[in-house]
C-alpha cells in the first residue's frame, strides 16, 4: 500500500511569486520568511515523496461565485498554471496522478462526500508557489500532484470539523491505494489575514500560534470552531486554515514536528510553515 510520509502546511501569498521572480529572497523584508524553507528541503530529500496530495483554495481559475463547489478533486494527467492577474510569472505544468485521483474520488463518494470531479483543472498560486518554495529552481517538478480545492470564499463554508473529516477520508484512501508510492500531504493558505473591509490588515498572532501548536499536539481542538469563529479569530481570509486542518486530518500515524516558522507580515498576511513527519513511514536516517 502507499505510504504517507508526512504533511507540510504553508502560506501561499501571491507576493511570494514576485519576490522569487525578482530575486528578493535575501531582502530584509523577505529573508525571515524564505529562511524558513531550507530545513524543509533537507527533510524532503530524505522523505522522497513521489506524489503530493494538496488541499487549497481555487482563486477563480476554475470556479467563481456563480458556480463554486465545496470540495473538488482534480483527475487530470497534467495541470497548467495560468495568469491570475497578480503579475507573477506562470510556472511549468505539474504532472497529475489520475490513478490516485480516481481512487480518492471513489473513496470520498463511498464516504458520502458530494464532490466535484475535474478531469481538467488549472492550478493557481495556492499550489504553484508552495511547490516553488519546496522545490525551487523553476525546473521540472519531481512529484506528481492530486489537487483538492476547498471553498473558503463563498458562504456557507464547510466547517473545520467537516474539513477534518474530509482529510481523514482522503488519508484512508491514500493508505488503501495499491501502490508503493510515497505520498506527501500538503495544506496551503493563511494564516490569519483579512484583505478588505473594516478589519483589512487584521492579524491575530496568538490565535495563529495556538493553531500551529494544536495541529501538532491536539488537532481536533480546532474542529470545535465554526467557520464564522475562524472569520472572527483569523479574519475573512483566515478561513484558509481549514486546508491545514484537512491536511492534518489526512496524515495518520505517530507524528513529530520536524520544523516550523512564523513571520508577520508578508503582504498583510501572517505567514506560517509547519512540517510533520510520520514516524511509521520508515524514512532514512539523517546523515
Amino acid at each position: 500500500m502507499a505510504t504517507i510520509v508526512g504533511s507540510i502546511m504553508t502560506s501561499h501569498v501571491p507576493a511570494i511569486g514576485g519576490a522569487i521572480a525578482k530575486g528578493r529572497q535575501s531582502d530584509p523584508y523577505w529573508k525571515p520568511f524564505f529562511d524558513g524553507y531550507p530545513p524543509v528541503r533537507t527533510w524532503l530529500d530524505r522523505a522522497k515523496p513521489d506524489v503530493v496530495v494538496a488541499f487549497f483554495q481555487d482563486h477563480g481559475l476554475n470556479f467563481f461565485l456563480d458556480k463554486l463547489p465545496t470540495f473538488a478533486v482534480g483527475a487530470a494527467p497534467e495541470y497548467q498554471n495560468a495568469d491570475e492577474g497578480w503579475g507573477i510569472p506562470t510556472l511549468k505544468p505539474v504532472k497529475g496522478d489520475p490513478a490516485l485521483s480516481w481512487h480518492i474520488i471513489e473513496s470520498l463518494v463511498a464516504d458520502e462526500f458530494d464532490i466535484t470531479m475535474c478531469q481538467e483543472m488549472k492550478i493557481d498560486h495556492a499550489l504553484t508557489l508552495p511547490l516553488a518554495l519546496l522545490w525551487p529552481g523553476g525546473g521540472d517538478w519531481p512529484v506528481r500532484v492530486v489537487p483538492i480545492t476547498m471553498n473558503h470564499v463563498q458562504h456557507p463554508l464547510p466547517s473545520p470539523k467537516r474539513s477534518w473529516k474530509l482529510g481523514e477520508s482522503v488519508g484512508r484512501a491514500i493508505q488503501s491505494w495499491d501502490s508503493d508510492a510515497r505520498v506527501l500531504v500538503l495544506g496551503t493558505g493563511g494564516l490569519s489575514h483579512q484583505l478588505d473591509g473594516e478589519r483589512a490588515g487584521f492579524i491575530n498572532k496568538p490565535f495563529d500560534l495556538m493553531c500551529m501548536d494544536a495541529l501538532v499536539n491536539d488537532p481536533q481542538t480546532l474542529t470545535r470552531y465554526s467557520a464564522l469563529d475562524l472569520v472572527r479569530e483569523a479574519g475573512a481570509q483566515g478561513t484558509e486554515l481549514m486546508a491545514w486542518i484537512a491536511a492534518r486530518g489526512a496524515t495518520p500515524g505517530r507524528l513529530t514536528k520536524v520544523h516550523s516558522n512564523y513571520h508577520v507580515p508578508i503582504s498583510n498576511t501572517a505567514a506560517g510553515l509547519l512540517v510533520l513527519q510520520n514516524e511509521d513511514a520508515a524514512l532514512p536516517k539523517a546523515a
